[in-house]
């Protein structure tokens, strides 16, 4: 990545369905200078996540202020602080937070941009800093609060959990397995991620793309689900509540089948839930950052330990990051999908 300029992606035009390369704009500035009470951020990783398509048409889903075309892209990303004139960050801090779609950013350090301190973690006092895109991220947050918060689960709960590939979805079945003990049947495209899957976490896989996914549930989890954990909505979460068994919980995370339809998906058999005097519950990350150190350190402790794998799917040059977004949809990544924009920091304070 060259030093010499603040390189950036912003929206050239609102998306229509999945994003174009004509939605983005490449733009070019120079490196600004912080001011007082201000730090200069440099760009090491950005991750990536579907909500990104709704920030780029205009919608403000996590409460951010909404983008008007030519506003560079939201994004949290892993940065270091080259320069300081804030009190209270430092040269040298490796820091996680809203960084946007671009190589350098000068900040205040805000509470709406939830910046963190990386601590370092693990042997020799260290996990990588790439974690802090994804696992040791906000994606690790909601994988934890939507298991464990919302879904309350518990050894032996027969669990069925759709995106099993995906950046929430691959720590999700690994904690469920791992720390819990749950039975978990995950759901992925295609033979490559169904292989994957069932090495981290998923006693059995259910190819959406080439099963009935309603027989394929009904095999693998014959006396019904305990716990389902949704990513993708739609007529899976439709499935599901067909197949509950009494006092079971289904937890509310994404709904990426539904993104790019234009007309939205109805939920019909939503009354199931009092059948089985059953639950169905979501949950908004940011309403969790209370729980953030505890909860790094409760991931970073499984990972260390072996529990957790960290799964992150790495596009290499901050040039190609619309295509990275783009692949989201298109079910292409596993694991969380991050950008390397620089690579690990030579020193980190």
């Amino acid at each position: 990545m060259c030093d010499d300029a603040n390189y950036q992606w912003r929206i050239a035009r609102y998306p229509i369905g999945n994003v174009q390369p004509e939605d983005f704009h490449w733009h070019v500035e120079e490196i600004p200078e912080p001011k007082n009470g201000e730090v200069l951020l440099k760009t090491h990783y950005l991750g990536l996540a579907p909500v990104m398509r709704f920030y780029m048409m205009g919608q403000n889903p996590s409460g951010e202020t909404a983008l008007k075309i030519g506003n560079v892209i939201h994004g949290r990303g892993v940065a270091q602080i080259v320069k300081s004139r804030h009190p209270d960050w430092k040269e040298g801090m490796m820091v996680q937070g809203q960084m946007g779609w671009q190589t350098y950013k000068v900040s205040a350090m805000t509470p709406q941009e939830k910046f963190f301190v990386m601590p370092n973690y693990g042997p020799n006092n260290k996990l990588p800093a790439a974690l802090g895109a994804g696992v040791l991220g906000m994606t690790g947050l909601s994988a934890h609060a939507g298991l464990f918060a919302t879904g309350s689960p518990k050894k032996g709960d027969k669990m069925l959990l759709s995106g099993a590939a995906g950046g929430v979805g691959s720590m999700v079945s690994q904690l469920a397995a791992n720390v819990v003990g749950c039975d978990v049947v995950g759901m992925a495209g295609g033979t490559e991620k169904c292989d994957f899957i069932k090495k981290h976490g998923c006693r059995a896989a259910i190819d959406y793309k080439n099963e009935d996914i309603a027989a394929a549930i009904d095999a693998h989890l014959p006396s019904g689900i305990d716990l389902y954990f949704d990513n993708v909505g739609g007529e899976t979460l439709q499935a599901a509540l067909e197949r509950l068994r009494m006092h079971s919980r289904i937890v509310l995370c994404g709904s990426i089948s539904e993104y790019t339809r234009r007309d939205p998906f109805s939920l019909s058999n939503y009354t199931r839930l009092r059948r089985t005097d059953s639950m169905m519950k979501g949950f908004f990350v940011y309403n969790h950052l209370h729980n953030w150190e505890q909860v790094m350190d409760d991931l970073a402790g499984w990972i260390i330990d072996g529990k957790l794998k960290a799964v992150q799917d790495f596009v290499h040059g901050f040039e190609h990051m619309p295509r990275a977004l783009a692949n989201l949809y298109y079910g292409n990544n596993m694991g969380v999908q991050c950008c390397n924009v620089r690579g690990e920091p030579e020193i980190w304070n």
